[in-house]
């Protein structure tokens, strides 16, 4: 029987959301000079990209790195880019009603066990603190990414059911989120998870905004965000240099980076508005602030310091 090859089904554009800035640093044990940041952050916007997360208003007592948030926020918003801000709780989100700021983040991990490591709360507990929060942001005209951490795998827990992950996602759609940002928080996804899981994510959820969010901690980021491709979805969370980490979750690695990412999508074809060229300059920028090397295969071969 003669096989049939089908080509791929690939969009002709995705949208790249920069979480070098927050998610990437987060977890670096040096503290880096908020100058520094307000510089990378910078250099990302005139890379081309157009949505980021700048920082976190969270306790400087457990993560001191988000510290400086108020400054960030207060030197890095502009009328182009939809600059988010991580304000996981009813403190923070008071803080960002200090600011201009108008994107908040929020999160909720769908293990219990992370969610009790990370910020002592059960995830019916979380939900039950965050869902009139949202709703409160949404009257006030904010847009609301809500992120859904340990959405394949717990490092507690292990395997995390696809339906117990649709509804978290359902209740966060129910109060009017405009973005599910759906992480593989420890990098333990195969592609075939992938493509199911955001199947039917993309079924159940066709009006919200769908971002997949993967850590590279088995070197399998890029295929599962190719899988997640053919699944239909066409935005992403990626970090300049593959900065990241969890510190709630042992073993995680960076976010996938975003030079790697955005080659591999160009390479196919589908354009991202993201220059490499320039992209490669905030990575420099960062690069000598950071305790661990960058190991971002495309830097690792184009960087003129390298």
């Amino acid at each position: 029987m003669r096989r049939v090859h089908t080509m791929l089904q690939l969009p002709k554009k995705v949208e790249i959301i920069e979480v070098g800035p927050r998610d990437g640093l987060q977890n670096e044990k040096n503290f880096v000079p908020t100058d520094v940041k307000k510089e990378f952050i910078s250099a990302l916007k005139d890379a081309g990209l157009k949505e980021l997360e700048l920082t976190s208003f969270v306790s400087p007592k457990w993560v001191p790195q988000m510290g400086d948030a108020a400054e960030i926020v207060a030197d890095c918003l502009d009328s182009t880019s939809r600059n988010i801000v991580l304000a996981p709780n009813k403190k923070g989100i008071e803080r960002v009603y200090m600011t201009d700021c108008k994107a908040v983040a929020v999160f909720v991990g769908v293990s219990n066990s992370f969610n009790q490591k990370n910020i002592n709360k059960t995830t019916a507990e979380s939900l039950s603190e965050v869902l009139p929060l949202i709703s409160e942001l949404k009257a006030k005209d904010y847009f609301v990414r809500a992120c859904i951490s340990t959405a394949f795998y717990c490092p507690y827990e292990g395997k995390v059911e696809e339906d117990d992950v649709l509804a978290l996602c359902g209740e966060f759609v129910k109060v009017g989120v405009d973005e599910l940002s759906v992480a593989d928080t420890i990098g333990m996804a195969a592609p075939h998870e992938s493509y199911s899981l955001f199947s039917k994510l993309k079924d159940a959820f066709p009006d919200v905004l769908m971002t997949a969010h993967f850590h590279d901690t088995r070197k399998l980021a890029l295929a599962n965000i190719l899988a997640a491709l053919q699944a239909g979805v066409t935005r992403f969370d990626t970090s300049a240099g593959g900065l990241g980490g969890c510190p709630f979750a042992p073993g995680a690695a960076g976010n996938a980076a975003t030079e790697d990412v955005v080659y591999l999508l160009h390479r196919m074809g589908i354009g991202t508005g993201v220059d490499l060229g320039e992209l490669l300059k905030a990575v420099e920028v960062i690069r000598p602030h950071i305790s661990r090397p960058i190991e971002s295969t495309y830097f690792r071969l184009n960087s003129v310091s390298v």
